[in-house]
């Protein structure tokens, strides 16, 4: 691994790419409701995107397995959807859905990264339980971070927490590096792993990770839709997903994606 260690200048550079997202994301959640579709969300996010000067992460990302590039600024993905949903002016939201949204810009040469997941309207409180310990385990693996800590630790206790609750933990999908880049080194579990252990990652102070859960009401198996982005829950039971981009401190972790 090639993990690139970030100067205090570049981690405030980094804030300001941040803060774009959190101001999307918010917008975004404001937004929601029935009736409203995913490409009158994804419109939007881009519009403020360019207008501060940034540009969208995630547009025109190469595909892979026979897709073609992402065609949206926003991944937004629906209740059974895990990750990588493609805005549609057909797909709306429902009273009821959860409403995972992915964004990242990238300013001034600096990248920033996050999703949150929206409650929309009446909610079952079993998929509310489940909205609630994926942005648990994700604050609980933030209140871990600090140099000298080793990531085997942290996703072993992700992984503990998420299943003591019911749930289970996506392992085909996993966080990241970020930095001048969206995707950099090291690649981030939210599990532990024999493989993780042996190649572990010991947190150094300069370092910036995209931290991302992404936790299932039942199986953690996954499979690709039929556009051959939008990852669904096999079972297509509800998926919940949270992100933010954290830099490791002398004193802990410093969330740069909450708007500060």
């Amino acid at each position: 691994m090639a993990i690139r260690i970030k100067t205090a200048e570049q981690i405030e550079k980094m804030r300001v790419a941040g803060r774009l997202v959190h101001e999307v994301l918010q917008h975004l959640g404001k937004m929601l409701a029935p009736g409203v579709t995913t490409l009158d969300m994804d419109r939007e996010a881009e519009r403020i995107t360019l207008a501060a000067g940034a540009e969208c992460l995630f547009k025109g990302v190469p595909g892979r397995y026979g897709a073609g590039p992402f065609p949206g600024a926003t991944c937004i993905s629906i209740n059974e959807q895990v990750v990588h949903g493609i805005p549609t002016p057909k797909r709306k939201i429902c009273d009821g859905d959860i409403v995972s949204i992915d964004f990242g810009v990238k300013i001034d040469g600096w990248c920033g990264d996050a999703a949150d997941t929206f409650l929309v309207g009446d909610v079952d409180p079993d998929v509310r339980r489940l909205v609630d310990v994926t942005h648990t385990v994700l604050t609980k693996a933030i209140e871990k971070v600090k140099p000298g800590e080793r990531w085997s630790d942290i996703a072993g206790m992700m992984q503990k927490y998420v299943e003591g609750e019911g749930f289970t933990v996506v392992r085909e999908f996993v966080g990241h590096g970020i930095g001048t880049d969206m995707h950099e080194d090291p690649q981030v579990p939210n599990f532990s792993s024999r493989e993780l252990r042996s190649r572990d990652i010991h947190l150094k102070e300069g370092m910036v990770l995209a931290v991302e859960p992404m936790v299932n009401m039942g199986s953690c198996a996954v499979e690709l839709a039929a556009d051959r982005w939008t990852v669904l829950t096999k079972d297509r039971r509800r998926s919940a997903h949270y992100e933010h981009c954290i830099a490791v401190r002398s004193d802990g972790a410093d969330v740069l994606t909450d708007g500060r």
